[in-house]
């Protein structure tokens, strides 16, 4: 396996959800974890209880919706620890609605969360990777992805283009040592979850937790580098 320590991260969404329990999970492999996302508060608190057990991190307010911001995190990130070795693109947002009946100001939000964010994170990240001729992108895309269902039309489709935009990327990158990872987990116990929607039509489901997806992440990351997991499907075992 790679030796992940001294490593640097960028996580989006990491306040909470995957994108906490991800920064978490790394920080104790090791690494040196940049912290990105609007809630500045919860940002502050995972990185204080990185620090106080030994990790490295750094928290960076930003919007990834705003390439112009991501970059100069991108920058600042290279700045502080001389590199970036390793991009989760973990932020996203979701809304319930029906599509004879949903507001397309919320869809337009939700696809310029998941689509657009993540395009502008990996954009503002490859300049550096190309230049150390390694790296690692990590898109946490959900098994909604791969199947579709009525209920959350925008978000579904945003996961879909995720899944593509992947598997693109991969094949532009084959030859660069840049590797990338698809993440597709189906129900997990985040905020995203705790909708009536979400729990009448996965009543019976046990979710998975963050550290779940987490670990799956860091089973990606600690690959030689001579092996890319290209994506990894990742499901409570009593869900259909």
């Amino acid at each position: 396996m790679a030796y992940l320590g001294r490593r640097v991260a960028i996580v989006t969404g990491a306040g909470s959800g995957i994108g906490e329990a991800t920064s978490r999970s790394l920080a104790a492999a090791g690494m040196r974890v940049t912290l990105v996302g609007r809630r500045v508060d919860r940002l502050e608190n995972v990185a204080t209880e990185i620090r106080s057990e030994g990790g490295e991190s750094f928290v960076e307010p930003g919007d990834i919706r705003d390439f112009g911001a991501f970059e100069a995190i991108v920058a600042r990130t290279c700045e502080r620890w001389g590199r970036i070795d390793v991009l989760v693109a973990c932020a996203g947002a979701v809304e319930q609605s029906r599509i004879s009946e949903g507001d397309p100001a919320r869809w337009r939000n939700v696809l310029d969360t998941n689509i657009m964010g993540g395009l502008n994170s990996i954009r503002a990240a490859l300049p550096r990777m190309h230049e150390q001729a390694q790296g690692h992108i990590v898109i946490v895309s959900s098994v909604s992805g791969r199947v579709t269902y009525v209920g959350e039309p925008a978000y579904v489709a945003s996961k879909h283009a995720l899944v593509a935009l992947g598997e693109c990327l991969r094949q532009e990158l084959v030859g660069t040592g840049i590797r990338v990872t698809l993440i597709e987990p189906a129900l997990v116990a985040t905020e995203f979850s705790n909708t009536e929607f979400v729990r009448t039509k996965f009543r019976d489901v046990v979710p998975l937790s963050p550290a779940a997806v987490a670990g799956s992440i860091l089973f990606a990351l600690e690959q030689p580098q001579e092996v890319t997991v290209s994506e990894i499907v990742i499901r409570p075992s009593n869900q259909l």
